[in-house]
């Protein structure tokens, strides 16, 4: 009997746990990542260096290899990838690739939503600088730009005051360099609270597994320095934003698998700030769900796309939070954590990305985070008050 295998697009950190998961589920790992020294690979039986976003590369590849499963956790342009393999393939078909182009390009996306009366931002999509310059105009006070199809808070920034007088050209550069088609949106700034909402789809049934909220850095960028759960809401809070997740998910038209809605709680009501067809990232469903809700998202995902038994019961309620550290810009001298940190039962988690001597920038992309803290506590502000007691026993020492 052929041994079942499965093909992970993603060999990064954040990819590991997929990766993990299925090789304890009995399957063979077909690791791909463009990155030849990618932690997953160390793990995988298979190793693979391909772009996650060369289809064709990736279509031939499963040609050869001929998984039984294709799959992918935490990247939002894997997700295209993978929908576009299974349809080549004659596969089940989890999110067709035409609807998987609206989770990966916010200009889809944006328009999908609209069509389908789910409450977003005003936006203007724009090709060029003269209809940037155009949208902007639009806008009183404050406005957000972002690029049309990349992740982790690259290229988006918030324009106000002096910045949408002058130095436009600049502004729309350096959000057009993170688009990969050159598209950038224009959108109404939405003031309030934000949040995500951590989700699984199977056979077209949406459950709503836990709210987190999130944390971000100071304006103009909107880089995510924090998140817990379950977030701190009212029941009417909670009702109308599993109302609004499940109805944008509906309008995207996903079949099977997790997807992570970001909102933003306005004075008018929830609104989509994004939606993504794939897991949380950032840790959220690797470490922060398990930790207060006692489900594991990433198996529960994978068995939903492998067609097993779905199992999303609460084991426990609980709190859980991540904190990332980061520090001013310049050039690493020494970092220091007091070995208090590890006395308390709650911190579970501290991981540091830099070491002496490396570079560190302003915070405008996640890139530019210097490592985390993982927290568990009896709810989440407990969660919350550990990893930001931890925080205070790092220090970053820069020459």
């Amino acid at each position: 009997m052929k041994e079942k295998s499965v093909m992970i697009l993603g060999a990064s950190e954040l990819q590991l746990p997929a990766i993990r998961i299925a090789k304890k589920m009995g399957y063979k790992v077909i690791s791909v990542d463009y990155n030849p020294e990618a932690i997953g690979f160390e793990e995988a039986d298979i190793k693979l260096v391909i772009s996650t976003i060369d289809m064709e590369a990736v279509l031939e590849a499963a040609r050869k290899y001929e998984p039984d499963y294709i799959f992918t956790s935490t990247s939002d342009a894997p997700v295209r990838t993978a929908a576009y393999v299974n349809e080549q393939l004659g596969r089940k078909i989890d999110i067709s690739y035409a609807d998987s182009i609206c989770v990966t390009d916010k200009s889809y996306m944006r328009k999908r939503l609209k069509e389908n009366e789910v409450p977003i931002p005003e936006f203007y999509v724009v090709n060029n600088f003269d209809e940037f310059k155009q949208a902007v105009n639009r806008f009183t006070g404050k406005c957000v730009v972002k690029p049309a199809d990349n992740a982790g808070s690259r290229g988006v920034h918030l324009l106000m005051g002096s910045n949408i007088e002058k130095g436009l050209e600049k502004e729309y550069e350096y959000t057009k360099k993170y688009s990969r088609t050159g598209i950038v949106l224009v959108e109404e700034y939405m003031s309030g609270r934000e949040m995500s909402v951590e989700s699984i789809t199977e056979n077209g049934n949406t459950t709503v597994v836990t709210i987190t909220d999130k944390l971000v850095c100071e304006l103009p960028y909107f880089v995510e320095i924090g998140h817990s759960e379950p977030a701190i809401l009212s029941e009417t809070e909670k009702e109308s934003i599993i109302d609004i997740t499940k109805k944008a998910i509906l309008a995207m038209k996903l079949i099977n698998g997790a997807s992570h809605t970001e909102i933003k709680l306005t004075k008018d009501g929830p609104k989509i700030v994004e939606i993504a067809a794939r897991l949380g990232g950032d840790f959220i469903t690797s470490k922060l769900v398990p930790l207060s809700t006692g489900i594991n998202m990433v198996e529960q995902s994978l068995n939903v796309v492998m067609e097993k038994k779905c199992d999303l019961r609460q084991r426990y309620d609980c709190g859980s939070a991540i904190r990332y550290i980061h520090c001013n810009s310049g050039k690493i001298k020494e970092i220091n954590i007091d070995s208090a940190i590890y006395d308390d039962e709650r911190i579970k988690e501290v991981v540091i990305y830099k070491k002496t001597d490396d570079i560190v920038t302003d915070l405008k992309t996640s890139n530019d985070r210097v490592g985390y803290v993982v927290a568990n506590g009896k709810n989440a502000q407990d969660a919350i008050d550990a990893a930001e007691n931890a925080l205070k026993l790092i220090e970053i020492e820069l020459y």
